[in-house]
C-alpha cells in the first residue's frame, strides 16, 4: 500500500515499508535478498523488533568494491528506449561466475527484444508485471545500493542473530561483501550453498537449499 516509487524513494522509505510490515503481522524474522538484504541489514540497526536477519548477498559498496558498474550503461539504454539492451546490461552486470558472462550481448538482445515485443502484444493479465515495466524498477534497485555505500563497521552495532548466505557460483565482488559482513559480524553464521548463485532463491534457482537454511536458522 506504499505506492509506487517516488522522488524520495530510498533506504530510509524502505525501511519504513518494513517497519510497517512488522508492526502488522508481529513478525520478528527478516529475511532479504540483493538489494533487499541492504535494506534488511540496514533495518536492523534502528528497528529491534528484528531478532533474527538473514541476508542472502547483500549488493554492498565499500573500501573500493563496487556493485552497480553496470549503471551507466543501463542508464543510457533506458535513455534511449532500449529495454532489451538494458536488461542484457543488468543480466551481464550481475551475472554469476558461469558460461554465461561469454554469451554475446547481440545474441542476448535479439532474443529479449524478440520476447518483448510478444508481451507488448498481449493483455497482461493483473496479477502479472509485464517485463516492459520491470525493466526500469532496476533503478531504484541500484539507488539503493548508492544509498547504502560506506563503511561496514556501521554494523557491528546490530545485536540480532545473523545468517549470511551465498553461493559458490556468484560474483567475486558479492562475495567480497560477505566477507566484509563476516569481519565486522564475527557471530555471523556464513553458509555457502554448493552450486548456487545470485538468485538462488528464485524458483529458477536452487529454492530448496536456501528454504532449508531459512527454516533452520528462524526454528
Amino acid at each position: 500500500m506504499s505506492g509506487p516509487y517516488r522522488k524520495d524513494h530510498g533506504v530510509r522509505t524502505e525501511i519504513e515499508d518494513l517497519e510497517a510490515l512488522l508492526d502488522q503481522t508481529q513478525a520478528r524474522n527478516v529475511f532479504g535478498l540483493s538489494a533487499g538484504a541492504i535494506v534488511a541489514i540496514e533495518a536492523a540497526r534502528v528497528l529491534p523488533a528484528i531478532t533474527r536477519l538473514a541476508l542472502y548477498e547483500p549488493p554492498l559498496e565499500f573500501d573500493g568494491i563496487t556493485q552497480t558498474s553496470w549503471l551507466p550503461r543501463y542508464e543510457r539504454e533506458m535513455a534511449a528506449d532500449q529495454p532489451a539492451a538494458a536488461l542484457v546490461t543488468i543480466m551481464k552486470g550481475t551475472a554469476d561466475r558461469t558460461a554465461f558472462r561469454v554469451v554475446p550481448r547481440f545474441l542476448l538482445t535479439s532474443a529479449l527484444s524478440l520476447a518483448i515485443r510478444k508481451t507488448d502484444s498481449k493483455p497482461v493479465p493483473a496479477v502479472v508485471v509485464s517485463p516492459r515495466d520491470l525493466i526500469p524498477t532496476m533503478h531504484y534497485d541500484a539507488r539503493t545500493v548508492l544509498d547504502a555505500a560506506g563503511p561496514l563497521d556501521r554494523f557491528a552495532g546490530v545485536s540480532c542473530k545473523v545468517l549470511l548466505l551465498g553461493g559458490s557460483k556468484s560474483a567475486r565482488n558479492l562475495t567480497a561483501a560477505l566477507d566484509g559482513l563476516s569481519a565486522v559480524l564475527p557471530r555471523a553464521r556464513r553458509v555457502t550453498l554448493p552450486g548456487a548463485g545470485h538468485t538462488a532463491a528464485d524458483n529458477s534457482g536452487k529454492p530448496e537449499l536456501v528454504a532449508a537454511q531459512l527454516c533452520a536458522f528462524f526454528s
